[in-house]
């Protein structure tokens, strides 16, 4: 593939099947994305994504919570890191503590439309399953800047979806993730093209 002149330098991190990892790859081979993942940092040896991953050709490194100190971890992480210019959190369910260089530079995006149904202990089916169990009547995903806190910080955007009568998890789970292929590259293109400003812990978009 060719890389576009001064793509920004992407970081992704994962801990699972690489899916949003891939459709984030796919976007760029496109054109659609003016960037490149430089790496791919993954919590688990033993997940499809570091897979995906590495078939891709993309860099990937696994740093394993469990088999280091906290202190260690962090410092891996962040030198894994390096020099990006965006870190997106695509289902990474260790906590990275952000150094105050990456301020404002690392995203997430989560299967629910936040506030709601976020924080630790909530990701994948279990965050469906919460929302059926809540009856309601629509979720969704959102895209946020990462601060310190489990799913907290400033919301970039969010896509809606119904939730249906009778869904399961699994069904409102392929329905949100259609939103999340289209919310996340949207995301990171506002940030490429330089049009997304914080203020008092708001997100405007300019035009």
């Amino acid at each position: 593939m060719s890389v576009p002149a001064n793509p920004k330098r992407l970081a992704v991190l994962i801990s699972g099947g690489g899916r949003t990892l891939m459709n984030l790859h796919q976007r760029i081979v496109s054109g659609e994305l003016c960037a490149e993942i430089t790496t791919v940092i993954s919590s688990r040896a033993d997940v499809a994504g570091v897979t995906r991953a590495r078939d891709a050709g993309l860099t990937t490194s696994v740093i394993q919570r469990r088999a280091m100190s906290e202190e260690a971890f962090q410092t891996a992480v962040t030198a894994a890191v390096g020099d990006a210019d965006l870190v997106c959190m695509t289902g990474f369910l260790s906590l990275w503590r952000i150094p105050d260089r990456m301020t404002g530079r690392v995203l997430n995006i989560h299967p629910a439309l936040l506030p709601e149904f976020g924080g630790l202990g909530m990701y994948g089916r279990r965050v469906h399953e919460a929302v059926l169990a809540a009856g309601k009547t629509q979720s969704g995903c959102t895209v946020h800047f990462c601060d310190n806190d489990y799913d907290h910080g400033p919301i970039i955007l969010q896509r809606k979806v119904p939730v249906r009568p009778n869904d399961t998890p699994d069904e409102l789970a392929a329905r949100v993730f259609t939103e999340e292929c289209i919310a996340y590259p949207e995301a990171i293109r506002l940030f490429i093209e330089d049009r997304i400003r914080i203020q008092d812990g708001r997100v405007s978009v300019t035009t």
